[in-house]
């Protein structure tokens, strides 16, 4: 089977937060999450250090034709917000589940999506 992981979920893993395990199977990401996870002004360079090793061992969606016409077509119809927009067209462009938190992406009927639990702290 093929993920995708939303930025959330690459968060809520690097920093231990998921109840349980990912499901097994081919997992990438969208390079809109690799801009968003890079870019904090206040990350730390050994932190830097961490997050380009987790998404080395990723596959990475770039925003080709495919994602950046069916992006469009999303904010269009589904008026959902640019990188949630990114990400979702990114999933469908390479026939994955997107892993994610977000309600308004689990909602889409364009998209398969499936909720990832977090642990109760």
């Amino acid at each position: 089977m093929k993920y995708l992981l939303d930025t959330n979920i690459l968060i809520y893993l690097q920093s231990d937060k998921l109840a349980s395990g990912l499901p097994l199977g081919f997992y990438a990401y969208s390079v809109i999450s690799e801009i968003e996870l890079l870019s904090w002004p206040q990350m730390q360079p050994e932190h830097e250090i961490v997050w380009r090793g987790l998404l080395a061992a990723l596959h990475r969606v770039e925003l080709d034709a495919t994602v950046r016409e069916t992006a469009i077509r999303l904010r269009r119809q589904r008026r959902v917000k640019l990188p949630d927009a990114l990400v979702a067209a990114s999933a469908i462009a390479c026939d994955a589940t997107l892993l994610t938190n977000d309600q308004q992406l689990l909602t889409l009927p364009d998209l398969r999506s499936q909720l990832i639990e977090l642990r109760n702290e």
